[in-house]
C-alpha cells in the first residue's frame, strides 16, 4: 500500500495547469482566430470582385467582337443595353469616337454590374479598322 507521503509527492507532480494559465492560453487561440477569419473574408471578398471583373472583361470583350464580325462600321456616339452571362445581369455602354484617322475608330465598352451604378467595374478601349 501506498503511503501517504508517496500520494502527496505523486499529486504535486501530477499537477495540471492554473486556470489563469488556461485563461491566458484561450486568449491567444481567440486572438489568432480573429485574425485567421478576417483574412479568410478578405480573400473571399477578394476572389468575388476578381471574379465579377472576369466576367465582366469577357462582357467587354465579346461586345468589341460583335461590332467587328457585324462588318458594320459603327458611328460616332453612346449606346447601352445589357446581356445575361453566368447567370447574372451585365449592363454595358459603348461609346464610339472618331479619330483623326478616317480608317479608325475609338471604341470603349464599360460594363457594370448594376444598372445605376455611376462606376464602371470594366472598362475596355478597342481600336477598329474599318471593314473593307
Amino acid at each position: 500500500m501506498m503511503s501517504t507521503h508517496a500520494h502527496q509527492q505523486r499529486l504535486k507532480r501530477a499537477r495540471g495547469f492554473t486556470l489563469l494559465e488556461v485563461m491566458v492560453a484561450l486568449a491567444v487561440i481567440a486572438i489568432g482566430l480573429g485574425a485567421v477569419i478576417t483574412e479568410a473574408s478578405r480573400n473571399i471578398s477578394n476572389a468575388t470582385l476578381l471574379e465579377a471583373k472576369t466576367l465582366g472583361h469577357w462582357v467587354a470583350t465579346n461586345k468589341v467582337v460583335e461590332v467587328q464580325v457585324s462588318g458594320d462600321w459603327p458611328r460616332a456616339g453612346e449606346e447601352s443595353g445589357d446581356v445575361e452571362m453566368a447567370g447574372r445581369d451585365w449592363y454595358w455602354t459603348t461609346i464610339v469616337i472618331d479619330t483623326l484617322d478616317d480608317h479608325v475608330k475609338r471604341m470603349d465598352v464599360e460594363v457594370r454590374t448594376d444598372a445605376s451604378s455611376e462606376k464602371p467595374i470594366v472598362k475596355v478601349i478597342s481600336y477598329l479598322g474599318k471593314p473593307i
